[in-house]
Parts: structure tokens; sequence; C-alpha cells
């Protein structure tokens, strides 16, 4: 086994001993710095590895704040002045995962450079903490490198802001498969037009 895998079996086992203790020194130290940084390297090489990162010249690794918990309706005074079914306030989620605020935080932040992936490395009561993998698609290390270079195409700009990464299309339900998800492919709002839409062709 090389060292990654001794890594990886590290991280599965993040209820032992020494796993407890180096997670508990890095929530304090990340509570300590600013809710969006740049870090030199990534906390865990095996598992940006595996979403394609490389100790090369192009990418970069921000880690990114996250309060944890469900959000609060933003309504005056906490009443909703509507319907019933819009009623409430307190115990309301968001559509999208944690993962994927994240990485619209970082690409928010660095215009410039494209969101690859992200990957979870601690939590405390309060935040959890992710890594945003980030490539320069204007880097000539990038542009000539054929296994990455997709990403410089125009239409992989925000990817992170429209659900394209692995954590979007978690949370649009493109998991699962099915004769019963039908309406979530290509989107739910594409799939709506489909079946809303009246088709009055010349010839039917």
């Amino acid at each position: 086994m090389g060292a990654y895998k001794y890594l990886e079996e590290l991280w599965r086992k993040k209820q032992s001993d020494v796993m407890k203790f180096i997670l508990r020194i890095r929530c304090w130290e990340y509570r300590q710095l600013p809710t969006i940084h740049r870090c030199s390297r990534p906390s865990r090489p095996d598992k940006a590895r595996h979403l394609g990162y490389k100790a090369k010249q192009g990418y970069v690794i921000y880690r990114v704040r996250i309060r944890r918990g469900g959000r609060k309706n933003p309504v005056r005074k906490g009443i909703v002045y509507g319907k019933i079914s819009s009623q409430g306030v307190n115990q309301l989620k968001p559509t999208r995962n944690h993962r994927s605020l994240a990485e619209t935080r970082a690409g928010r932040l660095v215009q410039g450079l494209r969101v690859l992936s992200s990957y979870w490395v601690a939590q405390d009561s309060t935040f959890k903490y992710y890594e945003v993998i980030l490539v320069d698609p204007a880097h000539n290390a990038i542009r000539n490198d054929a296994r990455i270079n997709w990403i410089c195409n125009n239409v992989h700009k925000h990817r992170e802001a429209r659900g394209l990464t692995s954590a979007g299309k978690k949370h649009r339900g493109l998991r699962v498969r099915g004769n019963f998800e039908n309406k979530r492919r290509p989107s739910r709002h594409a799939a709506y037009k489909r079946l809303n839409r009246i088709s009055l062709r010349r010839y039917r």
C-alpha cells in the first residue's frame, strides 16, 4: 500500500483517538482564520487527488467556513403575509447543501478561477469547513494538460453556481436514477416546461 492508502484509512476512522485529536486541533486553528482563505496545501492530500487536484501550477485550494443548521426565512417582523402554503419562518432548510454553498462562495471570491470540486475537512458545533479545489483556466500548465483543459472552455464559467459540480448534482437529485426520477432531468425547470408546453405541430 502507498502512503495515500494509509491516509485514506485514517480518515475513514474519524472516531479514533488520533483523528479526534487532529480534528479538534484543526477546528481550533480554522476558527481563528478568515471565513474564506487560501491554503498553502490541501489538508487531505489523498482526497484532493481523488477529486483531480495536482500539486502543480494552476491549481489552488481555498478553505471555506459555512454556518451549520437550517436558515430562517428573512421576512420582516418574522411574519409571512401570504398563503398558508408559504408560512413558516424558523424550521426551513435551504435547497442546496453546505458543500455546494461553500463552492459558490469560493467561486464568487475568486472570479477568474474555475471550481473543480470540494471536500469536507472539519466541523464543530457551529461551523462546517470545506476545502474547494480551483483551477486557473488562463495558466499554460492547465491549458496544455489534456486531462484538465476541458475546464478552460467558456461553458464551464461558474459551474458551481449552476449546479454542475458534484455537490451541485447531488442537491439537484441527479444521483438517483430510475423511472420515478424522470422529472429531475435535464432539470426540474426544463422538465416542467417540457410537460406543460402545448405542442401544435403542423401535421398532427
